[in-house]
């Protein structure tokens, strides 16, 4: 094998056991054993446990939120200015998530489970990499969603967004709810992807919670009339 193609063989390796039990879990010796290489091949290519996780997740990372970036500025060009819709914003930057979730083929949707499982147990390390990898697309979509709601405080939005990532990864991470709530059929990608949508937005959009109205001399009427415009 040539080195690109023991690189990519241990990446993958890492991305299919740490998805099934968990980062820290998961040894070097049975990433290299599952690659097909020796244990001083991870060393040789990466230096360190870190380093490999780093790598495997910038793969990814770095060409999903590029297609995100790509298709929010594709949006803010045709609008000349003007704000973007709230479904617009949701669909460039999940909808997008949501595609590579469906590719088996490429391992789309091996690593966007483990990115699930990652949002749910992180370590210092984790968050500190993944707040940089994300560091150009989200203020630019936080900056979208702020000027398409300019009513809503920008706090709630921030929280908010919070609540549709954690939806995101619970329904793309094969948990078996499904099955628990019963009487409901697994209808394919596309009704996922519909019906995720349709849940964010309307998430999105949700009259404010009247009890946390803080700003100067806000009161629940504050709120109400916000929620009469959104």
């Amino acid at each position: 094998m040539s080195e690109a193609d023991t690189r990519l063989r241990i990446i993958l390796a890492a991305e299919t056991l740490f998805m099934e039990q968990g980062l820290g879990a998961t040894t070097l010796r049975q990433i290299t054993a599952r690659a097909g290489v020796n244990l001083a091949a991870v060393n040789y290519h990466f230096g360190s446990k870190h380093a490999l996780i780093e790598e495997m997740f910038h793969r990814r990372l770095g060409w999903l939120n590029e297609q995100r970036l790509l298709e929010l500025d594709r949006l803010e060009a045709k609008a000349g200015g003007a704000p973007l819709r709230p479904s617009q914003i949701l669909e460039a930057f999940f909808g997008v998530a949501l595609r590579m979730a469906f590719d088996k083929e490429g391992g789309g949707d091996r690593f966007m489970r483990l990115l699930g499982r990652t949002y749910t147990e992180p370590s210092e390390f984790i968050r500190v990499f993944l707040a940089e990898e994300y560091s150009a697309a989200i203020p630019r979509f936080k900056a979208a969603l702020f000027k398409s709601l300019p009513d809503v405080p920008e706090a709630e939005i921030l929280w908010r967004f919070h609540f549709m990532l954690g939806a995101l990864s619970y329904a793309i991470s094969g948990a078996d709810a499904l099955k628990i709530l019963g009487g409901i059929d697994d209808s394919g990608n596309e009704a996922l992807y519909a019906r995720l949508l349709s849940f964010l937005i309307g998430g999105l959009r949700a009259p404010l919670p009247e009890w946390q109205d803080k700003t100067p001399g806000g009161n629940a009427d504050t709120v109400k009339q916000r929620n009469r415009k959104t």
